[in-house]
Formats: C-alpha cells, structure tokens, sequence
C-alpha cells in the first residue's frame, strides 16, 4: 500500500484521481485550497475512504503536514483555464508556480525520495504538429487577424504559403506557450524536473488534453469548452461554435486521466519527462457540441456555427499516444460517445466554480 497525497483532490480531476487511487488500495491524502473559483462548499463527492486537509499548497506550514509519512505525490493543484485577462497573471503564478515552488521545498525537507506525479496541460505546444508537402515538419508561426478575419482558419507553410496536414503533437515536440496559464503550466514542468534531477526523484508531468467528464464545472472564464457549451444546453442556450466548427482536439475522458495517474504512480519502472494523457481519437469541436446536443434529446438547442475568433485559440491539437502505451500501459477505455453522452447528462457544478 503507497501513501499518496494528492493535491487539488477536491476539484475536478483530482476527486476522480482520488477515487482511483483508493480502488488500487492506496491511502490517500488530499490537500485542497477550496477555492472560491473551485467550490462554494465541501463537494458532496469527497471520497469517505480519503482523509482531506484544507488549506493552501503554497503554505509552507499545510503543506509540512500534508507531507507527514507520505510515500509518493500527485500534484493536481492548479489555478486552470485561460483566465479573463493578464491581470490574471499574479493569481495564476500564485497558484501555479509559487504553489508547485513551495510543494518542493517541503519534499526537500522531508527528504522524499519516491515518485512525483505532475498535471501539466496540452497548452504548453500551442498550435498542433504541420506538415507541408514540399517542406516537411514546418512551425506555423501565430494565425495572422488579416486572414482569420476573412475565415482562413487553417495556418500555412511559413516557407511557402502552400497548406498543410495537421499531425499528431509528441512529447518532444517544441513548446511555445503563448497565455499565462501555459506558461505556468510550463514552468511547473521545468520546477518538478529540476527538483528531480538535484533528489534522484523521478517526475512525470502528464500532459492532459482535452479533459471532460462528471463533476466539471459550469460556465466560468476559467472552464473549458466543453463545460461551457454544456452550460449553454443546460441553459436552452444554442452553444457558440467559433471559427467553422471544424478545428481538431482529442477529447479525453476523466476517469482514463484518473487511470493514466495511476498507472504512473505504480509503474514497474519509473516513469520521467513528458508524456501526453489523450484518448488517441480526433473529434472537431463542432462534432462535440453537437454530440452533446444529441445526447440531450430532440428539444434541445442545436450548436451555432458563428464565425468569431479570439486572438490566441489555436487551430488543430491532438496528441500522439505512443509513449504513454509503452511507457504506462495506457490506454484510454471511455469511447468518444459513451463519453459525451453520460457528460451531457452529468450534473455540474455550481457557476462559482471554474
């Protein structure tokens, strides 16, 4: 039996990590902030078999006693999303990065010595993987306003202007984060691995794409596509498809990420680096919505397609899923409409909640 804490264990993806890891036969601890973005109350899905702490990853004293007897980390703790605007930027860092900081230094003071499990994000790439035809591998450089304006969406070889065929992003592929949230998400990354190479403690960051589920939250600036076009049903509301509707993501299913988390703690050989957590599938963010429409019955609204675009969205990403096969053994279970089908049924969480 590990003894695991699992930070953010109360949000989202965290409660279902909890879950797992009791399945398995583990003890777990969590240490949840409650953030008011997160929860207004105690979440009626706490797992009665874990045993909650509540206070600030980034409290040097919590966090100590979180730690006392823990044999391995799971660090889901994490302000999420893309945020309203860059004055954002300081509760993100807080959150993210000072928090992650500070989770360090008390493992250094415990001398810990197992496994680090870290949720790191699709958003550390950008835009997806391209290739030209006349060039190869090519790196689009940001969508150009003058082009998205007249509903050229798909970016272009910076060589040569020509098309190009979106591939399935690696682990070792170039990141460029281009918000805040992905630079933090980032930095974590670059913390955990330095922290891991001075202590001889192996770190995974598993890279989450496109993550949906049971227990997500409802339409916040903080939430992500699915949950909002979720909200927008719920709410007889037809969901705002942006761009034609036909930009690519892979859409994994909670309770696989929970899975892939497991698996990386218990692995026979320690997992370290990057390795993407996706289902392995494409579905165009209009196919999404209109799954989830579907699953709701005839009456309800059907997805509107209209053309708008924010500076900043990317076009296509979808992961390739190698590594995590041979390095964890995974592979994710929950299908594509099975998924979005008890998704769109599922209850979500109050508006307070990101």
């Amino acid at each position: 039996m590990t003894r695991v804490l699992v930070t953010g264990g109360a949000g989202f993806i965290g409660s279902h990590v909890v879950d797992a890891l009791v399945a398995t036969g583990d003890e777990v601890r969590v240490l949840d902030l409650l953030h008011p973005e997160a929860h207004r109350d105690k979440p009626d899905y706490l797992n009665s078999a874990a045993k909650y702490q509540w206070g600030d990853v980034a409290d040097p004293r919590v966090t100590d006693m979180a730690l006392e007897g823990v044999d391995a980390v799971c660090h889901q703790a994490a302000m999420v999303g893309l945020g309203v605007d860059f004055g954002d930027a300081p509760a993100y860092v807080s959150h993210n990065d000072l928090g992650t900081a500070v989770l360090l230094q008390a493992l250094q003071r415990h001398r810990f010595e197992w496994r680090i499990v870290l949720a790191s994000s699709r958003v550390v790439y950008v835009e997806g993987r391209y290739r030209c035809a006349d060039h190869g591998i090519v790196r689009p450089g940001p969508r150009e306003p003058a082009r998205l304006a007249v509903g050229q969406w798909d970016p272009i070889c910076p060589r040569c202007a020509c098309a190009l065929t979106a591939e399935a992003v690696p682990e070792d592929a170039p990141v460029d984060p281009q918000s805040v949230y992905a630079a933090t998400k980032l930095h974590q990354e670059h913390l955990c691995a330095a922290f891991g190479r001075e202590h001889g403690v192996p770190v995974a960051s598993i890279r989450y794409h496109n993550v949906y589920g049971p227990r997500m939250p409802r339409d916040t600036p903080y939430a992500g596509v699915a949950s909002i076009f979720r909200s927008a049903l719920e709410a007889r509301r037809p969901p705002q498809v942006f761009e034609d509707g036909r930009q690519r993501r892979d859409f994994v299913h909670v309770r696989d990420v929970a899975e892939a988390n497991v698996l990386a703690l218990h692995a026979p050989e320690p997992v370290v680096g990057a390795v993407n957590i996706a289902s392995g599938q494409t579905h165009s963010v209009l196919e999404m919505a209109e799954t989830v429409a579907d699953a709701l019955g005839p009456g309800a609204p059907r997805p509107k397609v209209v053309g708008r675009w924010r500076p900043g969205d990317v076009r296509h990403v979808f992961a390739a899923t190698e590594l995590a096969r041979e390095r964890l053994g995974f592979s994710a279970r929950v299908g594509f409409p099975e998924g979005m089908t008890e998704f769109a049924r599922a209850p979500l969480r109050g508006r307070e909640e990101p």
